[in-house]
């Protein structure tokens, strides 16, 4: 696999893309070898990203998306610097037209977040707030496989993890803090619905 310097989220995009042109299936291994298997983050953050998208509503996209999240944040909290994935799961394979489709959806507020993303607040992207931001990156999607059948929970939450994941990647602490913000807002709307 390669290794392509990544500068923001919408050069993520355009290796999804990349792996999508001119093709009806694409693998995950596909999509891992224009992304590289030599830093985690951002393969987390395109993840969750996928699953913010429209893409969300396809059966099965939600558990294998949290199976994906959990077991590269695991990696990712260990210090591991290639990435490793079951042959099982980069055989799974999505439409490419379905991909481009979602690319083509995410590019517009992906140039908006990239215009406002600098490196700050940089207390929050490293040292043990990074271990924590990536252990919240493994508690928050263990329950979309459960929650499947409602396409807005798996989506919200993959919202918060591509924030706290994406303020890691671009060192930019307002990102995470902005996905610490939705745990807080979606802790307390549960928290309201459930008492």
């Amino acid at each position: 696999m390669s290794n392509p310097r990544h500068r923001d989220l919408n050069d993520l995009l355009d290796c999804v893309a990349a792996a999508a042109q001119d093709t009806d299936q694409v693998s995950i291994r596909d999509v891992l070898s224009e992304l590289g298997d030599r830093s985690i983050t951002p393969v987390i953050l395109v993840v969750s990203v996928i699953l913010i998208s429209p893409i969300s509503g396809i059966p099965g996209v939600p558990s294998i998306s949290a199976f994906l999240i959990i077991l590269l944040s695991v990696q990712a909290l260990a210090g591991r610097r290639h990435l490793w994935l079951p042959d099982i799961l980069l055989r799974r394979k999505v439409s490419g037209k379905r991909l481009s489709s979602m690319v083509n959806w995410l590019r517009k507020p992906s140039r908006l977040v990239d215009r406002h993303t600098h490196p700050r607040l940089a207390v929050f992207t490293q040292g043990p707030m990074r271990f924590i931001t990536l252990a919240a990156c493994v508690i928050i999607p263990m329950g979309w496989p459960f929650l499947e059948v409602l396409p807005l929970v798996s989506s919200t939450g993959a919202l918060t993890v591509a924030l706290l994941v994406f303020g890691l990647f671009t060192r930019d602490g307002l990102y995470v803090l902005a996905g610490y913000g939705m745990i807080t807002l979606t802790l307390g709307i549960a928290s309201y619905f459930l008492l």
